[in-house]
């Protein structure tokens, strides 16, 4: 038999809680552990001499956005469309979407 006391909201209101405590603690854990893996990751780029983020790996100016010249997504000639989709999604640079400072 069920208890007369007991409302079924009671075992939701326990979960909801559980599940609040967890995420708590989640969000304490992980900051402290991302620290350490951090620098784990700088030491190893450091190490290997690494230069730059790779997003994709399909063509060199969506490898190294940060690399990129004008030119580069009509390399094979001036009025060829853009045939790799992360040419899609990557925005170019913005050192070559802005007006240079006059100086």
């Amino acid at each position: 038999m069920r208890d007369p006391d007991r409302r079924p909201g009671d075992a939701v209101a326990v979960a909801l809680l559980l599940c609040l405590l967890a995420f708590v603690a989640v969000l304490v854990a992980v900051p402290g552990r991302e620290a350490g893996e951090r620098q784990a990751s700088r030491r190893l780029v450091a190490s290997l001499g690494l230069t730059d983020l790779c997003l994709v790996t399909e063509a060199r100016y969506t490898r190294h956005p940060s690399l990129a010249d004008r030119h580069a997504p009509f390399q094979d000639h001036p009025l060829a469309l853009e045939h790799f989709p992360s040419g899609a999604i990557l925005p170019p640079p913005p050192h070559l979407t802005h007006a240079p400072l006059a100086r």
